[in-house]
């Protein structure tokens, strides 16, 4: 009889240990399908929405905002329904990853409703207003709030279920699933940036991820018919009391210390990305090499909390708050652009490496807060993840619209870096506890002093990107750091670091080729991306009215460092400037235009860029030219990328009946001194006849003439347009180097992710 009970024993807990196992798992296929959503909704709101660092910001809040809500109301609900019934919190659990998995269905529809809606809203969806940011917010809210509050309610839900079915693992059920959700998270950022994006599209990795939260969904209601509810012995309240007051600080003090470390740690993500472009590059694998490092780092803090945590009590960490604000600094030194890295300089690992001690000690942090404070009590756990959360909606707010506007990446660092400071020396000094007589009280103090006087020489000794060039002039804004550097002709502008373009006449081109294509004479034009103003300068030389528009309000307030007469031009009736996205505009507008001039901001492989290349984007530009307009997409051609060539070439045929494509010219850019350069792809709905260098020269005025060949190469307009006009280039021709690409569209961004194909030569 004893025998029996015991093997009953011995298989109870192996059974627990089983249910344990299977809930690492859920959560880590749960955090592979959250990061896959987020990482896919932001893009389909760009799209929809603008291509905005604000529109990011509001995405991200409203998805963050779901999951705080989602975690505490589940664990309100938690607390009052699930004490007893470990199988009916598995149920619940399961339901949360169905409605989950419906979100990859209903989320892309519910986007195109809100856009659909804001471009019927009137005067109250003007750009740039805060009508346009409310209503904005409003739909992106609608649409991801329930969902991501389904995601939040997983966290809670599921640590019921192990308190009720594998009650000895409880108290530190939190950091189990946060560990594992980390892991999927991580998993989740390269498969979907580096693989089943460029496999099947947006829509295609959204079905994926919906398919396996329906298949947790299953496997959790399946597992809900075999479990049993383990008995549970409850604390004494006195006992949680004196858990939750760690270092000797009040016992509300944790959930403090919880919202601070997700604030600042989101905080530091934005400026980080932002001090790390001209280094990584501005592609989307430079961000998902970011967030990769930042998952992994964090996961390697939180599994070693996890072995920490079995030999020490939680208020032996007063000292991680000294490092952790040391290496809040360390990302500034190793982002100095006079640092020499040797073979690792400008883009090896080790500039992205120094954010891994900074994220690893938060890893290390954050589930040991939220720990101490609920002990395994899914209420308390639901709380201290929703506060925690609020603080990772207020950072990228704080970092992104005020500290790096007003301060800079580094000196935004360092303010980020203040409050950590603050509680470094809180738990450094602070009175200690009878609970912590044994542990000495001497190192933390020495630790503090050590840390801060080593942060403070760090940060002396550093200097800011923009530094490297010795005449400059910097502005800066909510999108992005912009510097105007340079003289005469070698002058620049560089956007987060990347050159975005010099003083070249290819830039004349993209404006003066449409405009002497057209038979008649034009009566206005659209530039989307100003760049340094060249063409819309050009454009003006026409005496039409001109509208330019630019994403990055800090990009036309150059115009004067590039061109003399910039304010004279600037103070023309004929002359408007736009901050927008290009796209959004043109969708939220009913004015039509003789020629759209589009300048895709470089490289080819820009994050975002393909939204100015693909087929949906040439349907909005056909809605907004005149009979016998004239689109000019200017692409600047890689080599060796061929199917990116095809691709944006399938695309343009595929929307316009009429198509002809010219090597651009400039002695001074070409690589192989011929002066071709890239391509100008002129497109319409009405035929672009072959027509003579002589006729194209006669149809400009006299100040476009001029205008033309202010910096050759030729010198005469004649000249100019002979040279291009010679060297045509075969649409077949280019779509044959790759025939089996498809045309660039939306779902399909080829320019953005390539991996695969140049990895692999592998095609879809």
């Amino acid at each position: 009889m004893l025998l029996t009970q015991m093997e009953q024993t011995d298989s109870e807990k192996a059974n627990r240990r089983t249910n344990l196992g299977w809930y690492f798992v859920f959560f880590v296929i749960s955090g592979f399908c959250g990061l896959v959503y987020e990482v896919v909704w932001v893009r389909l709101a760009m799209a929809s929405f603008g291509v905005t660092t604000a529109l990011v910001s509001i995405v991200i809040s409203m998805f963050m905002a779901g999951l705080g809500l989602g975690s505490w109301g589940a664990g309100k609900f938690a607390h009052g329904n699930l004490k007893s019934g470990g199988p009916r919190a598995l149920q619940c659990y399961s339901a949360a990853e169905f409605l989950i998995g419906i979100s990859s269905l209903a989320v892309p529809y519910q986007i195109k409703l809100g856009r659909q809606l804001l471009l019927h809203a009137g005067s109250l969806g003007t750009w740039q207003s805060w009508h346009y940011y409310v209503l904005a917010g409003i739909a992106v809210a609608v649409t991801l709030i329930p969902w991501c509050a389904c995601m939040g309610a997983t966290f809670p839900l599921l640590m019921a279920a192990i308190r009720l079915t594998a009650a000895q693992g409880s108290e530190r059920s939190f950091s189990y699933l946060y560990l594992a959700n980390l892991l999927g998270a991580l998993v989740g950022t390269l498969a979907s940036a580096f693989i089943l994006i460029e496999l099947l599209g947006f829509q295609g990795t959204l079905y994926v991820a919906g398919c396996l939260n329906a298949l947790l969904a299953l496997l959790a209601l399946a597992m809900s018919f075999r479990v049993v509810s383990s008995p549970t012995t409850e604390k004494p309240a006195a006992q949680i009391t004196t858990q939750m007051k760690l270092y000797g600080l009040p016992k509300m003090a944790a959930l403090f210390l919880l919202f601070t470390t997700g604030l600042v740690s989101m905080g530091m993500e934005v400026v980080w990305i932002r001090q790390l472009t001209p280094y990584l590059g501005n592609v989307v694998y430079a961000f998902a090499e970011v967030l990769a490092a930042y998952l992994l780092a964090t996961f390697v803090g939180s599994q070693d909390y996890r072995s920490w945590a079995h030999s020490h009590q939680p208020s032996e960490s007063a000292s991680a708050w000294s490092l952790l604000t040391l290496f809040a600094v360390i990302p500034v030194v190793i982002a100095d652009p006079f640092l020499s890295l040797g073979g690792f300089a400008p883009r090896g690992g080790l500039r992205l490496s120094a954010i891994v001690l900074f994220c690893a000690m938060a890893g290390f942090l954050t589930p040991l807060l939220v720990d101490s404070w609920s002990s395994g009590d899914p209420d308390r756990a639901g709380t201290a993840y929703a506060v925690n959360i609020a603080g990772c909606i207020v950072g990228p707010l704080v970092a992104g619209f005020w500290l790096l506007p007003t301060l800079g990446e580094r000196w935004a660092i360092l303010v980020l870096s203040l409050p950590l400071f603050g509680i470094a020396a809180l738990t450094a000094l602070r009175k200690q506890a009878k609970t912590d007589q044994k542990a000495s009280t001497f190192k933390p103090k020495i630790k503090f002093a050590l840390a801060t006087i080593a942060a403070i020489l760090l940060f002396s000794v550093s200097h800011d990107f923009e530094s490297l060039f010795a005449q400059r002039m910097v502005r800066r804004d909510y999108a992005a750091t912009v510097i105007a550097t340079g003289k005469g002709f070698d002058r620049n502008l560089l956007v987060n670091g990347v050159g975005m373009t010099n003083l070249t006449p290819i830039t004349k081109y993209m404006v003066h080729m449409p405009l002497a294509f057209m038979s008649r004479r034009p009566q206005n034009g659209l530039v989307i991306c100003f760049g340094m103003g060249t063409s819309f300068r050009s454009m003006l030389s026409w005496g039409i009215p001109t509208t330019a528009v630019d994403l990055i309000p800090s990009v036309p307030a150059l115009f004067g460092y590039y061109h003399a007469d910039a304010q004279l031009l600037e103070s023309s009736p004929l002359a408007r400037i736009v901050i927008d996205d290009g796209r959004r505009f043109l969708d939220s507008s009913s004015q039509t235009f003789d020629v759209i001039v589009v300048d895709p901001p470089p490289p080819p492989q820009a994050a975002g860029s393909s939204l100015l290349y693909s087929r949906e984007f040439y349907d909005v530009v056909k809605r907004h030219l005149r009979t016998g307009g004239i689109l000019q997409i200017w692409y600047p051609q890689i080599e060796g990328d061929t199917a990116t060539t095809a691709s944006i070439t399938k695309a343009l045929i595929q929307s316009f009946p009429y198509v002809r494509a010219f090597r651009g010219y400039d002695r001074r850019t070409g690589g192989d001194g011929s002066g071709e350069y890239g391509l100008h792809f002129l497109a319409s709905t009405q035929p672009i006849p072959i027509t003579s260098s002589s006729v194209l020269a006669a149809r400009m005025p006299p100040a476009a003439a001029s205008d033309f060949v202010e910096w050759g190469p030729e010198a005469t307009p004649e000249q100019q347009f002979e040279f291009v006009l010679s060297h045509e280039v075969s649409l077949k021709k280019l779509i044959a180097e790759d025939p089996q690409v498809p045309a660039l569209q939306d779902d399909h961004p080829i320019n953005e992710y390539y991996m695969l194909r140049t990895w692999f030569h592998f095609y879809r």
